[in-house]
């Protein structure tokens, strides 16, 4: 079982997610389990301050570096486990893909650091952090869209999550990534306007296992490679 721990300063916009479809039944069948953390637990102010200005001077605040240690520190010792990684979710980081997922999923705790406003406190970086993650090439309000991506894309490939293992093995390539081809379903033809069909190619309903086989090799994108 993964233990994915979630460090965020808005620790509501997980409610829904977690409590829907593949990730709750996940979570009650005990193969993952998802801890949702505020950092402002971590503060020793009264007003329990996470952020204040940059030195140098610039727009915007940064997450300060105390709450965020002392918040990872003490997540560390609950699992105790060397099998772990701290990941901070920042534009300069490396970008995701699906053979990072596979890595992850063999661990036992994911850490995840979930920045706001103008950044986190660089020393997170260097010495808190072990990898630095970006989900595409785009700047996002915070981390918590990157760390629900990050817990979907890694709790897919945990044996029972998806139900049918096949599911995997099908798309899985041998170096890890992951193969994508063209899908359809009932009605065989659909006509949006007069004299126009959009048809299912034929080769999909000739019952032909061969011949399906390769066209979707011929038709198949591979993903994370």
């Amino acid at each position: 079982m993964i233990t994915f721990d979630i460090i965020t300063i808005f620790p509501e916009i997980f409610d829904s997610y977690l409590k829907e479809s593949l990730i709750a039944r996940a979570q009650k069948k005990r193969l993952v389990k998802i801890n949702i953390h505020n950092l402002r637990k971590w503060t020793t102010d009264r007003h329990q301050t996470v952020d204040d200005r940059p030195f140098g001077g610039g727009l915007g605040m940064v997450l300060k570096l105390e709450p965020i240690y002392r918040a990872v520190r003490t997540l560390k010792l609950k699992v105790k486990s060397s099998k772990l990684k701290v990941i901070l979710f920042t534009p300069r980081g490396k970008k995701f893909n699906q053979k990072m997922a596979y890595q992850l999923s063999k661990l036992n705790q994911i850490i995840m650091i979930c920045g706001r406003y103008e950044g986190v406190d660089e020393r997170v970086a260097k010495h808190i952090a072990g990898l630095e993650l970006s989900i595409g090439d785009y700047d996002l309000m915070g981390g918590e869209l990157p760390a629900q991506v990050l817990i979907e894309t890694v709790a897919r490939l945990i044996p029972g999550v998806l139900g049918k293992p096949e599911l995997l093995k099908e798309r899985i390539t041998k170096d890890r990534g992951f193969i994508e081809y063209p899908q359809y379903t009932r009605p065989e033809v659909f006509s949006p306007k007069r004299r126009t069909k959009w048809k299912v190619p034929k080769v999909l309903l000739s019952g032909h296992h061969a011949k399906i086989s390769e066209w979707r090799r011929k038709q198949a994108k591979s993903i994370g490679n």
